[in-house]
């Protein structure tokens, strides 16, 4: 794995009061209540990116590649799985800090099989989902606060959520939905 990638230590809640200038991601638009949906909709096409061929090659020594991109998304998925779940559940819960770059190191992203990927991107991916299907609409205002003091809501965590894997197919030259 090439040292190359600088970490990336940005706050990103900005993502929150404005459109993305990259992917053109805008959270303030995003219909929270469409979360399951969309996030269905980002599996299936973070799968036929990874059935791409060379994802495990970088295009640019400073990025990932698509496969370390989508071991990423997988990833998130996972996180935020576990995150709603602590909203919907426990009051006010904190939230670990998450070092991504540091797990991308620790699990070799770089040599994961791209199949497995897949499939464990899509039953991350699929569990999110089936989770936003249980919020209650009295829910979407539960809170959670993120280690470096963050307060989020379970609508703006979902709308916040919904930036990383659409941003990340802007990253991979794949074709960015406008949600």
């Amino acid at each position: 794995m090439s040292d190359n990638i600088v970490p990336d230590e940005k706050n990103w809640t900005w993502v929150l009061e404005r459109q993305c200038i990259d992917c053109e991601f805008d959270a303030t638009s995003f219909n929270s209540r469409l979360s399951a949906t969309t996030i269905r909709d980002l599996v299936d096409r973070w799968a036929a990116v990874l059935a791409g061929t060379k994802v495990q090659i970088r295009t640019r020594p400073d990025m990932w590649s698509s496969l370390e991109y989508g071991c990423h998304i997988r990833d998130v998925f996972r996180k935020f799985d576990e995150r709603l779940k602590l909203m919907l559940e426990t009051e006010d819960p904190s939230f670990e800090n998450w070092d991504q770059d540091k797990t991308a190191i620790e699990d070799r992203y770089d040599l994961q099989n791209p199949k497995v990927v897949v499939s464990e991107l899509r039953e991350a991916g699929i569990s999110l989902a089936a989770r936003f299907d249980t919020v209650k609409e009295e829910q979407w205002s539960r809170r959670g606060i993120r280690s470096d003091g963050s307060v989020f809501t379970v609508d703006s965590i979902a709308r916040y959520l919904m930036h990383d894997p659409v941003h990340h197919l802007w990253d991979v030259g794949a074709e960015v939905p406008n949600f």
